[in-house]
């Protein structure tokens, strides 16, 4: 799509004020928001736009990225910022990617992964940040989606007040923890290997405060690349001797799984049938295939029900293809 491959217009004056107006600009990266990542580079410096028209809001990034920065943990810095102007430039971590770094050499799973779990073991030492909370309504807010978005392209008919309801039964059992920076989309596309040997933060914008039990899940529970059930094993049992977290971790971490995977299910298909982004869908089966997981667990049964009463085993998969 054309709006993928050029900032808006407002982009050149806001580079020319930064001092990279003859700056070649290349896109870089389309994400399921609104913002849009271009490389800005003269042959010496090297640098990433972000172009985030409303409703997006450069400022959020600009306060996580202090937050971070003051703590010891690698967020780009921020060069120039034209917040009412939707433009922000940025440190340039480079292209080596987690994701791309497991591609490549598939041997060093453990190994990186061990290093994530350990960066988020660190972040979660600081307490929360001073931003708003994952609260119960935002949870359910975000589970909805499956049935607004998901079931509704499929025509399916549903229960959606016993959905909500065994959502609230599941999360009334979940056993209280001290709450801590949420960063939302702690995964591997998000994560840069640097020369330094630590892992860049990317896109921590949305950070919310909740549970320690969901980053740790959205990085196990990776919705663009399979993450095997022996790896997830193995983070799970390290993280839990390093905090000494008991069976009742074990549930809230598949319970946010169930969430978050059901949350996704919703924005893919939203972003295939409301913005025609269509490369979404093909995600859509190792979701489930997460979320099928998730529901095993015996602290989920009641919801696993709504899931089998409601939603057939042929109707979960890729809905673009189901419907």
């Amino acid at each position: 799509m054309a709006a993928d491959l050029n900032p808006r217009d407002a982009a050149s004056a806001f580079l020319t004020a930064a001092g990279r107006g003859d700056a070649r600009v290349v896109p870089l990266a389309v994400d399921a928001s609104f913002r849009r990542y271009y490389r800005v580079g003269d042959g010496v410096r090297s640098a990433v736009l972000m172009d985030a028209p409303p409703p997006e809001d450069t400022r959020k990034f600009a306060r996580m990225a202090a937050w971070l920065t003051t703590r010891g943990f690698p967020a780009p810095a921020i060069l120039a910022d034209d917040p009412d102007a939707g433009f922000m430039l940025v440190e340039d971590f480079g292209d080596d990617r987690m994701r791309e770094a497991l591609d490549a050499a598939p041997a060093r799973e453990g190994e990186l992964y061990a290093a994530a779990v350990d960066q988020l073991l660190r972040l979660q030492q600081h307490g929360a940040a001073p931003v708003p909370p994952y609260d119960r309504a935002f949870i359910l807010r975000e589970a909805d989606l499956l049935i607004e978005w998901y079931c509704g392209a499929l025509k399916l008919t549903v229960d959606a007040a016993g959905y909500r309801a065994a959502w609230d039964r599941a999360f009334d059992a979940i056993e209280p923890m001290p709450v801590t920076t949420v960063l939302r989309d702690y995964h591997a596309e998000n994560l840069m290997l640097l020369a330094d040997g630590r892992l860049g933060l990317l896109d921590f914008q949305d950070a919310l405060a909740g549970h320690p039990a969901y980053d740790l899940m959205s990085l196990l529970q990776d919705a663009r690349r399979d993450v095997s059930p022996a790896i997830e094993t193995a983070m799970l049992a390290r993280y839990r001797a390093a905090t000494g977290a008991g069976e009742g971790f074990d549930a809230a971490y598949h319970l946010f799984g169930a969430q978050r995977n059901a949350k996704i299910l919703g924005i893919f298909t939203r972003l295939w049938r409301r913005d025609g982004k269509l490369r979404y869908g093909a995600l859509c089966p190792r979701v489930w295939a997460y979320l099928e997981r998730d529901l095993r667990h015996p602290a989920l049964g009641e919801l696993r029900r709504w899931f089998d009463d409601n939603i057939p085993a042929d109707r979960r998969g890729n809905p673009q293809e189901i419907a």
